[in-house]
């Protein structure tokens, strides 16, 4: 047991650094320095308050959308519509926020609930559809994501804004921007969000691994007809899954409404961040700390990416590269774990 938890922790990291190598090989080749390129990638990602906030800042939907794909792994689901789901939240807290005058104690808690609502709602579908229909996860979700984006656009344009492409501000009472953050971080964009984030990990790990329905959603994931044997409701734990795991990607969305930006826009496509939540979910094993570790991992490449081009004239696009390496190395966990339990052997 203790051998398998230092594999889940072990495998991920050996990976990110496979990837690093394999990223400095594509620099070296490419005619760049390694150690300045990630001398300012650290840099740019935790060199002084400001890129410190930008960095939390940058972390706190990654956890959210991490969290999203995981937990309908963890139940034996691929929730490729993270992105979609995050989109009508963002759309949701921000209708929310505009449209009302409220107390800042009811104001806030309602549009983050209603933009986990949202979420939870776009993730209901693929969830029915699924169990009663047998209609793989991965087509439905990925086909409502462009459901969301147009919608969502043709909404913004017919009824959040006079503009055209952009809403009106939230209210104050709406807000998660803090002036504090913002003040010991070099006037950041760093918001309360990343509160909500971590205590989101916490109820992931909770529900997951400390009641009797997160234990009933991971059975029915390893083995649906055992779990219909033992007198489960495999349909009703489907579609549950999949709408908490909505949830937590609405909940995402809000965090660039009410805290980030403010407001939505009309977007010419997606925004990426559901889409790298797999890559987060995958190097942080699916688990609700790890997450948070693989999201601060996910937002310092972010954020200190963009430092590269000025600080050591690297192309922000080798960034990504490195990200895909590290990707294709978490992919490759098996040939870790088979050299592991071969180093592992030889030492005995």
């Amino acid at each position: 047991m203790r051998s398998n938890r230092l594999q889940q922790f072990l495998i991920p990291l050996l990976a990110v650094l496979l990837g690093m190598i394999a990223g400095s090989v594509v620099m070296l080749a490419s005619g760049y320095n390694p150690v300045a390129g990630f001398g300012s990638l650290i840099y740019g990602a935790f060199g002084d308050a400001y890129y410190i906030g930008e960095t939390i800042r940058q972390t706190t939907p990654y956890i959210l959308t991490g969290l999203a794909v995981a937990f309908a792994f963890r139940t034996g689901l691929f929730n490729i519509g993270v992105e979609g789901q995050l989109i009508v939240g963002w759309l949701a807290a921000v209708w929310v926020g505009v449209s009302f005058d409220l107390p800042k104690i009811i104001h806030l808690p309602l549009a983050i609930l209603a933009a986990a609502l949202a979420g939870a709602l776009w993730g209901l579908l693929p969830g029915v559809l699924k169990a009663y229909v047998k209609v793989h996860e991965v087509i439905i979700t990925i086909m409502m994501n462009y459901i969301a984006l147009h919608v969502t656009n043709a909404i913004i344009r017919s009824v959040l804004s006079d503009e055209g492409f952009k809403s009106d501000p939230v209210k104050e009472s709406a807000s998660l921007q803090s002036e504090f953050l913002e003040s010991i971080t070099y006037h950041s964009t760093m918001h309360y969000g990343i509160l909500i984030a971590i205590a989101a990990a916490f109820v992931m790990w909770f529900l997951l691994e400390r009641t009797t329905k997160g234990f009933e959603l991971r059975a029915v994931g390893f083995n649906q007809h055992a779990s219909q044997y033992a007198g489960m409701n495999v349909r009703a734990n489907i579609i549950l899954a999949m709408v908490i795991s909505g949830a937590f990607a609405g909940v995402a969305g809000a965090m660039e409404g009410l805290g980030t930006f403010g407001n939505i826009s009309t977007k010419a496509g997606f925004t990426g961040l559901g889409f790298d939540g797999i890559a987060v979910a995958l190097i942080g094993g699916n688990n609700a700390f790890g997450i948070l570790l693989s999201a601060l991992l996910f937002g310092a490449l972010k954020v200190g990416s963009l430092e590269m081009p000025s600080g050591a004239g690297v192309p922000t696009e080798l960034v990504d590269i490195i990200i895909a390496l590290i990707i294709f190395f978490v992919a490759c966990s098996y040939m870790i774990r088979w050299l592991l339990s071969r180093w592992q052997k030889g030492a005995e």
